[in-house]
């Protein structure tokens, strides 16, 4: 559905995207994820045709978009970081009016089932000038689904919505989702892109360093799991026979609680668990951490890590 070729963009010499490669597929939920300069804004001007590429292509639902940018752009809804309002409209005509340009069929219905769904129907009427940052963020997303478009490109989507808006537009994204729409995220709330996609691209000084589901970016990255085994009784023979397994790395105990580091590229629980009966000891629970987005995120934006190399290797540069 997304898809860029060599995409870069210079400014006087200097290339705030460079040769970047993007792939989304049809129906996922993409977070694509950068420090501040990284290139992300740079890259949605160009995705949307506003800014034109200095190099490379951008092809939108299989065409490239500059053989037909207008055709193109009526299959897209977006939501911008900060919404730009018509002060003096209400809810209802703001909507109307964008109704109106889009040519949406049915408009007075489609208004009402999208301003239900972000919970603005009770200040349909009210002036946008009113409407506080959070009200002016899901009056943006009704606006961006009023025509029903194919690609939904969110940036920074829930910015300045509190805890309750960010559940609501992240439950709208997820319907939206299953309804088969693609849905591309630009933020820096790594907990709620953790929470919404199955795929992460990862940008820096321009550059594409990760592209992957987030279980595979995160095995990629970690060399180990940590495991914490809660049992009945730290005895020395369990100590002794889990520390002489290969895949066991580390090792320490507090009161009834084991935490190990094992080995990424297997689930040892089930071993663990079964050399800790033979010893007669018994299990109460075993938590895996693996490592987070915000973890994977900062190994490869600090150090500038690079997975997109031959599967299965990576290098760093």
């Amino acid at each position: 559905m997304i898809r860029t070729e060599n995409l870069t963009k210079e400014y006087d010499g200097f290339k705030a995207v460079d040769n970047l490669n993007l792939q989304v597929e049809r129906g996922e939920i993409y977070g694509f994820l950068g420090p501040n300069g990284a290139g992300k804004t740079t890259t949605i001007l160009m995705l949307l045709g506003i800014l034109k590429p200095t190099q490379g292509k951008v092809y939108l639902m299989g065409e490239e978009l500059k053989e037909n940018p207008l055709k193109i752009k009526k299959r897209i809804g977006v939501v911008s970081e900060k919404q730009y309002l018509y002060k003096e409209m209400s809810a209802e005509e703001y909507l109307n009016f964008f109704a109106d340009l889009y040519g949406v069929r049915n408009k007075g219905k489609r208004i009402d089932e999208l301003l239900s769904a972000v919970n603005l129907s009770e200040v349909r009427r009210r002036k946008l000038g009113a409407f506080s940052r959070g009200m002016q963020q899901k009056l943006g997303f009704a606006r961006a689904l009023l025509h029903d478009p194919e690609i939904l490109l969110l940036d920074e989507p829930v910015s300045g919505l509190d805890p309750v808006g960010i559940k609501q537009v992240r439950d709208l994204i997820k319907e939206e989702n299953r309804r088969g729409r693609t849905i591309f995220i630009s933020s820096h709330l790594l907990s709620e892109v953790e929470k919404l996609c199955g795929k992460v691209g990862i940008i820096n000084e321009g550059k594409l360093l990760a592209e992957d589901t987030m279980d595979n970016l995160k095995t990629r990255l970690s060399d180990f799991v940590e495991l914490e085994v809660e049992v009945s009784e730290v005895k020395k023979e369990i100590i002794d026979v889990l520390s002489s397994f290969p895949f066991v790395k580390e090792l320490s105990t507090k009161e009834n609680l084991l935490t190990l580091r094992v080995a990424s590229d297997k689930d040892y629980r089930a071993k663990i668990s079964q050399a800790i009966s033979q010893q007669k000891g018994i299990v109460l629970g075993i938590k895996k951490r693996e490592m987070s987005l915000e973890d994977a995120f900062i190994t490869i934006t600090q150090k500038n890590v690079s997975l997109l190399t031959i599967p299965g290797k990576e290098v760093e540069k």
